[in-house]
């Protein structure tokens, strides 16, 4: 299965990271954004200034507006739009997709106040008989455009495809591991966010490295027990869709949903520190999701319960540590 021409939609900081990694191979690449100034804006500059400043694009990075010409000559669709816009992009994106359009996405979250993951939507809008593949892992945008090591996880149901996926991906600097567990990967992907709000908050409340690591810990069994119960995969969680995703995005300021709840520990508004990252912070958008899952499949996840509440219910980010440290005592081995 050969995808040589690809097309990525979404061109923030990661859908226009993957694209420069994929046309660095220099195999064509067209990178599709809604808005026809940025478009204009990186054709001038032959860069994302907006958001990854300074980074000149590979020579086979082709842009366009239209969706339906950037869709057109490719052999494989990456989207890479936030979650909020996923169902939207789909529909407008059906009516030029064809039979033999394979499709892959790079969004990780869930859809606001459905709970669906994105392999969903895609069924729901373009059937179950759709060969389509998530990339999830471990990597900030910033560098994968600066083309620093990388490596991910390429999860589908096919597993010929899911190779391609991979094959297409892979260059000296980055490297993609395969799987079949679809849901797992987005799981992963999705909770992390969450938790890495937590740790954000932890750390900007002065409470160290020793919360921090009992956070990512019990973090991670968090998104498992909710992931299992689900159907994903054990083994999934402590890989690079889980277990990597989540040590990185709780750890560095590199990331938004970290840099949010730095800044809800220094008192702002979730408003207000959304408007100080100026992009879409995917944690706040599935906190809620989480927590309503948690409920759906009774699942015990304390953390995520308590960045819902301080999000959605004014908890005192003091007080929602506190309820953590005072739950009853128990058995670790009680998964």
């Amino acid at each position: 299965m050969q995808l040589t021409h690809v097309s990525v939609l979404g061109a923030g900081s990661w859908g226009t990271a993957l694209a420069m990694l994929l046309a660095r191979q220099g195999q064509p690449v067209t990178l599709w954004a809604h808005h026809a100034e940025h478009v204009a804006s990186m054709q001038h500059d032959r860069s994302n200034e907006r958001f990854l400043p300074g980074i000149i694009f590979p020579e086979s990075l082709q842009l366009e507006t239209d969706l339906s010409t950037a869709i057109a000559p490719a052999d494989l669709v990456l989207i890479a739009v936030p979650s909020h816009a996923f169902r939207d992009t789909l529909q407008q994106a059906k009516a030029a997709l064809t039979e033999k359009s394979y499709l892959s996405w790079a969004t990780k979250g869930m859809e606001f106040s459905t709970c669906k993951f994105m392999h969903q939507l895609i069924e729901e809008e373009l059937g179950t008989d759709k060969h389509s593949a998530v990339i999830s892992g471990p990597s900030f945008a910033l560098e994968v455009a600066k083309g620093l090591p990388t490596a991910v996880t390429v999860a589908s149901k096919d597993e010929t495809f899911a190779t391609a996926v991979a094959e297409r991906l892979h260059d000296e600097t980055f490297r993609a591991y395969t799987s079949h567990d679809v849901i797992g990967a987005q799981v992963g992907g999705a909770i992390k966010n969450v938790l890495a709000i937590a740790a954000g908050i932890a750390d900007g409340l002065g409470f160290g490295a020793n919360t921090r690591a009992a956070l990512i810990t019990r973090g991670l069994s968090e998104l498992t027990r909710l992931g299992i119960a689900l159907g994903g995969h054990a083994e999934t969680f402590m890989g690079l869709a889980g277990m990597g995703d989540l040590v990185l995005t709780c750890t560095d300021n590199l990331s938004r949903n970290r840099r949010f709840g730095l800044a809800i520990a220094r008192g702002l508004s979730a408003e207000e520190a959304r408007k100080e990252i100026g992009q879409v912070v995917e944690g706040e958008l599935s906190a809620k999701e989480a927590w309503q899952l948690s409920q759906q499949h009774h699942i015990d996840m304390p953390i995520c319960e308590q960045v819902y509440k301080v999000l959605n219910e004014n908890l005192d980010p003091h007080t929602a540590v506190h309820n953590l440290l005072g739950r009853k005592q128990r058995s670790e081995e009680l998964f």
